[in-house]
C-alpha cells in the first residue's frame, strides 16, 4: 500500500520503518529534519508537507503528541487532508482522548475520508521489533482494508468499538499505569525514610495486594537504577494523565487519584524533569527526603 507517516520520533520511527519492511510504500513528514532525513536513508520517500504526503498516500498514520498537533497535521492548512482522495484511510496512533479522536473523524468523514484509531502499549523497544500493542477503534470494514499496515507495527491487536474506543482504551491505560507509578515511589520513599530497604519491602509486597508489574517489571529496569535516561517522558505522561482527568471530568466526575498523580508529574517538571522518564519520580523523592532507594543489591546501583 501506499501509506504516510507523520511523526517519525522515537515511537513513531521505528514503527514507520516497521511499515517500509513490510513491503509498503511509505512517505514521511515531520517538522524535526533529521528525523526525516533518517527515514529517508532506509528508503522513505520525504514529502515537503503533509499535503503532498497525503497526495501520495492511501493511508496517512499519525504519530503525534496532543490532539491539536492531529488535527493541525491532517486537517490545517497544508494538512494531509487537502491531498488526500476520497476513499483515503487514515490511522491515527497517537494518544489523544476519545472526544478529540471522534471530532477530528467527523471532519475527515466530510472529505469523504475514514479514520481508524490505534493507539498503542509497550516501549520504543516493542515498536523497533514490531511487536507493539494496538488498541483499535474503527468501522470494521474500514479496520480490515488497514489491516496489512497495522500487522506490521503490533503482535496483539484489540479491537476496542468504534472510532474513538482505542482512544478511550489508550487514556484510561495510560492513567491507571502512571498513577501506580507515582504511588509506588510515594510509598517506597517513605519506607526508606523509616529505616527500611528496598530489598525487603519488594520481598514483602511481592505477597500482598501491593504487587504490580510496575513494581516488579518497569521500575527495576529504570527507576530502581537510577536511570532516567528519557522512554517515557514525564512531559508526555504529565498530558495524558491531565487528559483522563479531563476526560472524567467531562463524563460528570473528580478523578481525584489521577489529579494527584498529574500534580506529581507537574512537581517534577518543576524540577527540571520534563524531557526525563517517568524514572525520574524516584529522584525527586529521594531529593525531598535526603534518601538513596536504591540500596544493597548491586543489581540496584545507580548507572552513570
Amino acid at each position: 500500500m501506499k501509506v504516510g507517516f507523520i511523526g517519525v520520533g522515537v515511537m513513531g520511527g521505528p514503527m514507520a520503518l516497521n511499515v517500509l519492511k513490510g513491503g509498503h510504500a511509505l512517505t514521511v513528514f515531520d517538522i524535526d529534519k533529521a528525523a526525516v532525513q533518517r527515514m529517508a536513508d532506509a528508503g522513505a520517500t520525504a514529502a515537503p508537507s503533509a499535503r503532498e504526503l497525503g497526495a501520495a498516500s492511501e493511508v496517512v498514520v499519525t504519530m503525534l503528541p496532543e490532539p491539536r498537533h492531529v488535527r493541525e497535521a491532517l486537517l490545517g492548512p497544508d494538512g494531509a487532508a487537502e491531498g488526500l482522495k476520497p476513499g483515503s484511510v487514515v490511522i491515527d496512533m497517537s494518544t489523544i482522548d476519545p472526544l478529540s479522536s471522534r471530532a477530528i473523524a467527523a471532519d475527515l468523514k466530510a472529505r469523504g475520508i475514514d479514520m481508524v484509531d490505534s493507539p498503542v502499549g509497550k516501549t520504543s523497544e516493542h515498536a523497533a521489533t514490531g511487536t507493539l500493542t494496538l488498541m483499535v477503534g474503527g468501522e470494521p470494514g474500514v479496520i480490515e482494508r488497514v489491516k496489512p499496515v497495522l500487522d506490521c507495527m503490533g503482535s496483539e491487536t484489540f479491537l476496542c468499538g468504534g472510532v474513538g474506543a482505542g482512544h478511550a482504551m489508550k487514556t484510561v491505560n495510560n492513567l491507571l499505569a502512571t498513577t501506580i507509578m507515582a504511588a509506588n515511589t510515594e510509598a517506597l520513599a517513605i519506607g526508606t525514610k523509616c529505616g527500611l530497604t528496598l530489598e525487603l519491602m519488594m520481598e514483602v509486597m511481592k505477597t500482598t495486594m501491593a504487587n504490580n508489574a510496575q513494581f516488579t517489571v518497569a521500575m527495576p529496569k529504570k527507576a530502581f537504577k537510577g536511570d532516567d535516561a528519557p522512554g517515557f517522558t514525564v512531559k508526555l505522561a504529565c498530558k495524558d494523565v491531565r487528559q483522563a482527568v479531563d476526560l472524567a471530568r467531562a463524563q460528570g466526575f473528580e478523578a481525584h487519584v489521577g489529579a494527584g498523580c498529574q500534580r506529581t508529574l507537574e512537581e517534577a517538571m518543576d524540577k527540571g524533569f520534563a524531557a526525563r522518564d517517568t524514572a525520574a519520580l524516584m529522584r525527586v523523592r529521594e531529593d525531598q527526603l535526603g534518601i538513596q532507594v536504591r540500596q544493597a543489591d548491586p543489581a540496584l546501583k545507580q548507572v552513570a
